[in-house]
């Protein structure tokens, strides 16, 4: 539930602001009168406000001022402006002092509604980037947003939200480059336009010019009509440049002058267009390499290098690590519909000895993968992926062998099936051949409404799981056999065995 705060020395409107907000049951509103009062509930109160909902013209303290103080005391606090049409012009410069927007009265509760929705969408990616923790070099010194400092992450895309200079993102593949690039765009006075991606990398050199700017009809072999390009497309939003790096160097000339003369020019026309775009450019390249190598424009990296912010590996982030993991947990929770609570210590341990060279976005796969197999409330090391296991010298050999129900669940479903699975044959014969040992012995009744029976129950315990991980999969059977840790012809014997369709899952 958000926690909201109303600041209005007129009574009705709060009433009226408050009344709006309690129909959805999302929000706990409280109430202030003027700008004094805000301050002395936002630093006073044992509660932290999520949002401050905020008139302009009040007695004793103006919300300007309050602004400016809410945002000193905790940048996090997400600030909408309410103003009349004479101080419509205060509001704008709110916007511009880190309010995230503003309503004109009278506020209507469809409008109020929708615009906190975005605002607490906005500042989630901020929260996100937690895991990405940006570094950002500023005048000669490091600021760091880890885990424990979550409001320095805060106050970087604070900064860069305000302003309208090009970014270059720092970081390997994998360490939430587009994630600091969204979190800018949708806490920025662009937000409520489009955020464009492009992969420089994944361009032919052919068509990069087309793509970025557009061509006419006609003007090469297959331009059978016009088509903008994604900087008209980002008309007054954001171009997210990802792998500017690899951008061919005739594209950097023309990049360079849409920077510096904020016009460009489609294929095959002679008109020029202006543009209102602002460039986020990101690269896991050694640019600076580049350039004295010549296949990097010096004057273009000067010209998007303005603020920088560097991404660190996950391998230098170990003590970030588990706070990562529950923001996946969280994730993977509402996504598969699990109440998995944690992880397992010795679990834990395992994702801290690997080198992760995939970074974040490697460790969310591993998460994921864990979800699909894990049967209790809590990550084992079982549901990890056998080849991390693998790389991190665990001893698969001395890991626990499971042949029932209820060890499956404490371990880990794929293991399981595969260690039943390598049995084959042989175990389904010896398990038939113990009632030659019940011989002289007096058979006991079973009044019971479950079954007993091992074999019954392990079988319909392989053909549930099987049925699962092919809906996961939507009926893949490599897909399904790698990531459910059962080897492919294990797989198909089963299927048939059990009388499986795979197409029955197929989306």
């Amino acid at each position: 539930m958000l926690k909201v705060l109303v600041v209005d020395d007129d009574q009705g409107l709060r009433l009226s602001v408050k009344s709006a907000l309690a129909v959805t049951q999302r929000f706990e509103v409280d109430e202030a009168f003027d700008g004094v009062n805000a301050m002395e509930k936002v630093k006073g109160s044992e509660k932290k406000y999520d949002v401050v909902i905020l008139d302009v013209d009040m007695p004793r303290m103006n919300g300007l001022e309050a602004l400016r103080q809410i945002k000193e005391f905790d940048p996090g606090i997400i600030v909408i402006i309410m103003t009349a049409h004479a101080t419509l012009n205060d509001a704008i410069q709110a916007v511009k002092d880190g309010a995230y927007n503003y309503l004109q009265k009278p506020v209507s509760s469809e409008d109020l509604l929708q615009l906190i929705d975005k605002a607490v969408n906005a500042h989630n990616l901020i929260s996100n980037i937690a895991a990405s923790a940006p570094v950002m070099v500023e005048a000669g010194r490091k600021i760091i947003g880890h885990t424990s400092q979550m409001q320095k992450v805060f106050n970087i895309i604070h900064r860069l939200a305000k302003v309208e200079t090009p970014v270059l993102i720092r970081g390997a593949s994998g360490t939430g480059k587009e994630l600091v690039a969204k979190a800018i765009h949708y806490n920025s006075a662009r937000k409520d336009e489009k955020f464009v991606a492009i992969n420089c990398s994944a361009i032919p050199e052919n068509l990069f010019e087309s793509e970025l700017f557009g061509h006419e009809k006609g003007s090469f072999t297959g331009a059978d009509q016009r088509k903008i390009g994604k900087f008209q497309f980002a008309e007054g939003g954001t171009l997210f440049l990802d792998e500017v790096g690899d951008m061919p160097q005739l594209m950097q000339v023309k990049i360079l002058r849409v920077l510096q003369e904020k016009v460009f020019t489609p294929v095959g026309s002679n008109r020029e267009f202006p543009t209102n775009v602002r460039i986020i450019a990101a690269t896991n390249r050694p640019l600076e390499d580049m350039i004295k190598a010549g296949s990097f424009r010096e004057d273009l990296f000067y010209r998007l290098n303005v603020v920088p912010i560097f991404l660190p590996a996950l391998a230098e982030r170990k003590d970030d690590m588990e706070h990562m993991v529950n923001i996946f947990i969280k994730k993977f929770n509402q996504a598969h519909g699990k109440r998995i609570n944690g992880i397992a210590p010795d679990a834990m341990a395992v994702l801290k000895k690997h080198t992760w060279p995939g970074n974040i976005r490697e460790l969310e796969n591993v998460i994921e993968h864990a979800f699909v197999l894990e049967m209790t409330n809590i990550i084992t090391i079982a549901s990890l992926p056998e080849s991390l296991l693998i790389a991190t010298g665990v001893n698969l050999i001395d890991m626990p062998v499971m042949d029932t129900a209820a060890n499956v669940a404490s371990q880990g479903l794929g293991s399981a099936l595969q260690a039943h699975a390598s049995l084959g044959d042989e175990e389904d014969a010896d398990l038939g051949s113990d009632s030659d040992d019940l011989d002289g012995e007096e058979m006991v009744p079973f009044s019971g409404n479950e079954s007993l029976d091992f074999n019954a129950q392990k079988e319909a315990f392989e053909k549930e799981f099987i049925i699962k991980a092919l809906k996961t999969f939507c009926g893949r059977i490599n897909q399904t056999a790698l990531h459910a840790n059962i080897p492919k012809k294990t797989l198909l014997r089963k299927i048939e065995k059990y009388g499986i369709n795979a197409k029955d899952y197929v989306n």
